[in-house]
């Protein structure tokens, strides 16, 4: 099969449009068009379906663009590991973590990593969704539980506890609970149960809604409760990375808090020598070291 014909289909496929797939390959429409054509005759298949908005894939032109990403996947992670046989740490870094530890936790200390390297591009990917690394949606992950992957390299950095905080002034305001039952008279923020989170945090926002708390507000991740604690809206359940960050959090109920939440960092066998990978662990386990410190402090 012919790989510049594979090339084009790839790009029409990820564009949707001849014209823009001929502007990304710098070729005419009709010099796309013929080369589509040239290649579902080939195959002796329809590729796409063509109608006025733009292209849409076949059932069979579904099958090969999947074969034609994992392609390109695998041509991007030759090129990083060509490009990582200089000495000079530079390029492009994907980096995957939650919302609320890349939020509040990472960005805020990329700065360091950013003065040793300054040709380095960190692209931080901030979802709840576990991206997929060996087929290179990320390079490096940072995860609240062990990863399940096979051939990734993995490292536990640290482990954290879901407690509970307020702001001083919601404090002074609503004073502060003694016992579980005291919530009747105040609104918990946190994460839903159900929704993607770490299993230790969910089973204490679970025993915490148990006791028939009136009033709630529910966000999608940690960064939003942050910013409703700090608000003065109510008592929130929140990593204990943020009482370093945050040192006027008030902690609320010092008995109650999850079981440990281990962390780990992960990236693919294949990035093994990458220099930028080998850069960002060493930037990260440093800043952890540091961390450790702080909360001793």
């Amino acid at each position: 099969m012919d790989w510049d014909k594979l090339r084009i289909f790839h790009a029409v496929a990820d564009a949707g449009s001849l014209t823009h797939a001929g502007d990304t390959l710098h070729l005419s429409q009709s010099a796309v068009s013929r080369q589509i054509r040239a290649l579902e005759e080939s195959l002796n298949v329809t590729l796409f379906h063509r109608h006025a908005r733009g292209l849409i894939l076949t059932e069979q032109g579904e099958l090969l663009f999947e074969a034609t990403n994992q392609m390109v996947k695998r041509l991007e992670a030759a090129a990083a590991r060509i490009r990582d046989s200089e000495d000079e740490v530079f390029g492009e870094l994907r980096v995957t973590t939650t919302t609320g530890f890349g939020t509040l936790w990472l960005a805020p200390r990329l700065v360091g990593l950013y003065k040793k390297y300054p040709a380095l591009k960190i692209d931080l990917m901030l979802e709840e969704r576990v991206l997929d690394l060996p087929m290179r949606e990320a390079d490096v992950a940072i995860r609240m539980k062990e990863p399940s992957q096979a051939d990734l390299i993995r490292k536990r950095l640290m482990s954290i506890r879901m407690r509970l905080y307020a702001s001083p002034t919601y404090a002074a305001e609503h004073g502060m609970p003694e016992k579980m039952e005291d919530f009747a008279q105040h609104r918990l923020i946190c994460q839903l149960p159900g929704a993607p989170q770490v299993a230790a945090g969910a089973a204490l926002v679970q025993e915490l809604m148990s006791n028939d708390i009136p009033s709630m507000l529910t966000v999608n991740n940690y960064f939003g409760v942050l910013q409703a604690v700090l608000n003065n809206l109510g008592i929130g359940v929140m990593p204990d990375y943020l009482a370093v960050a945050f040192p006027q959090l008030i902690r609320v109920l010092p008995d109650v808090e999850s079981n440990d939440v281990p962390v780990f960092l992960a990236y693919p066998e294949e990035l093994r020598h990458s220099k930028r990978v080998a850069a960002f662990r060493e930037f990260v386990m440093e800043e952890i070291s540091l961390y450790r410190k702080q909360q001793q402090t």
